[in-house]
């Protein structure tokens, strides 16, 4: 099988991983609106921790091994002429790209939230924006977070876990929270949020200022379209849950009506059997759950099976959400299972066995030790955190 040009679109979690897989045998390029992995998972130690969350969920792109044969391009895709097979960007100075490819992977994720936006920037521009949301939070006395999704009880949780004399409240629609997971899952962590005196208000639903898109932490009165009188607090999080998929770049022939890639069975993009969609920006199910479930070895499989002529693989999607919901706490890292069984990594297996070998060698294929950060890498250190 001859080497074959393949564009990845976007490197986020499940971007990076495909590209990984593919570089071995082909030529990939990588497009990415960051100069690192940022990932957008574990937002309640992003926002609690951040110095923690850095270690494991912002890595520049040169510390990954798997990434050496990839060439990546810091640039904001614009758009894409899938009868030439060509991408378009635009980099931060101006200057125009043009891209083609023989396979194209769509891996743009979705802007939800202040902590997921589709924007350009440098490792300056993402220090600076978890620098302030941090100093936001440590700063007030109060706090409402407001969402019933893992973001938002994770939020919760951490943010009462790391300032104990922080006031939070949690504000969900529904009866419960966590309504994607399995019913025992969020039996488990309400006790938990219980244990760190978060008060927990169901049955609000809260109404959406015009023209606000939740990217940013608020201080103004929280208004409830369920009936409730407004609720107050220094600092509101917004973690709702409307996301936005980020395919403003791609034609409306491919997208559904929510603007999301419509896949086959096999996460090609239907009638361009050379372009697939993997992670949430692909419409594979009502969960999208090809990004948190590995698709990214499904989808270099039926590359490479699409070029050799073999059958393409099926991804079957689980019922339910099922993985971490608080990130890593002082006694370890509890994970549920898609029945939501829980299974616990004790607290001193996290950085001897965890990370190294599950995450950084297994995952990732490899992920170089820190270095002295330079000007072009993550430094936190640039201003205070609280």
């Amino acid at each position: 099988m001859s080497r074959r040009r393949i564009v990845v679109a976007g490197l986020g979690d499940s971007g990076l991983l495909t590209a990984i897989r593919l570089a071995g045998r082909h030529d990939v390029v990588g497009i990415s609106t960051k100069p690192a992995l940022v990932s957008g998972q574990e937002l309640g130690v992003r926002l609690a921790r951040p110095e923690e969350w850095a270690q494991n969920y912002w890595i520049p792109f040169d510390r990954f091994h798997g990434l050496d044969r990839v060439r990546t391009v810091h640039a904001m895709l614009t758009s894409v002429d899938l009868g030439a097979r060509t991408v378009f960007a635009a980099t931060g100075d101006g200057s125009q790209l043009a891209e083609p490819y023989d396979t194209l992977i769509v891996s743009t994720g979705v802007s939800n939230g202040f902590w997921r936006q589709p924007v350009l920037q440098s490792n300056a521009d993402v220090a600076a924006d978890l620098r302030a949301a941090h100093q936001t939070l440590a700063r007030a006395r109060t706090a409402i977070v407001i969402g019933g999704g893992a973001a938002a009880v994770s939020s919760a949780a951490n943010l009462a876990m790391t300032w104990p004399d922080l006031r939070v409240g949690l504000y969900f629609p529904g009866e419960r929270a966590l309504t994607q997971h399995p019913p025992r899952v969020w039996d488990r962590i309400r006790r938990r949020l219980s244990e760190l005196r978060v008060a927990l208000h169901p049955g609000h639903r809260a109404v959406i200022p015009d023209g606000f898109t939740c990217d940013r932490i608020t201080a103004e009165p929280v208004r409830w379209s369920s009936g409730q009188s407004p609720a107050s607090a220094d600092a509101v999080v917004w973690a709702i849950g409307r996301v936005r998929p980020n395919t403003d770049w791609l034609p409306a022939e491919i997208l559904d009506e929510h603007g999301f890639v419509r896949v086959t069975p096999h996460l090609q993009v239907l009638n361009h059997p050379n372009v697939f969609a993997v992670g949430d920006v692909a419409a594979t199910d009502p969960l999208r759950s090809s990004a948190r479930n590995r698709a990214d070895r499904l989808v270099a499989h039926n590359v490479h099976a699409g070029m050799s002529g073999r059958a393409l693989r099926t991804y079957r999607p689980p019922r339910h959400r099922w993985g971490s919901v608080l990130g890593v706490q002082p006694d370890g890292l509890e994970v549920f299972g898609p029945s939501g069984h829980a299974f616990r990594f004790p607290a001193w297996s996290i950085e001897r066995v965890l990370q190294p070998w599950i995450v950084r060698r297994g995952i990732y294929r490899g992920v170089r030790h820190n270095r002295p950060f330079t000007s072009a890498e993550p430094n936190l250190q640039e201003g205070p955190i609280a």
